[in-house]
């Protein structure tokens, strides 16, 4: 899969934006990601758990966690 990062402007209207591209043939889906929410950053690391159970690799996963609990920032 491909992706393409568009940055916008404060005042942009990021709801057209979607709409528009969602128009465009080849166009899946559209996700809004703002930098200074860190909500894209755990969904991130959601989506990353959810693959590695998936793929079964538990091990990882528990070092993950572990890792994310006992070194806080």
């Amino acid at each position: 899969m491909k992706s393409l990062k568009i940055n916008l402007e404060e005042n942009a209207n990021f709801e057209k934006l979607t709409e528009l591209l969602l128009i465009i043939k080849g166009v899946k889906s559209i996700e809004i990601i703002d930098d200074s929410n860190s909500e894209s950053d755990l969904k991130k690391a959601v989506d990353k758990s959810k693959e590695q159970l998936k793929s079964g690799d538990y091990e990882s996963f528990v070092n993950d966690l572990f890792e994310t609990f006992l070194n806080k920032k």
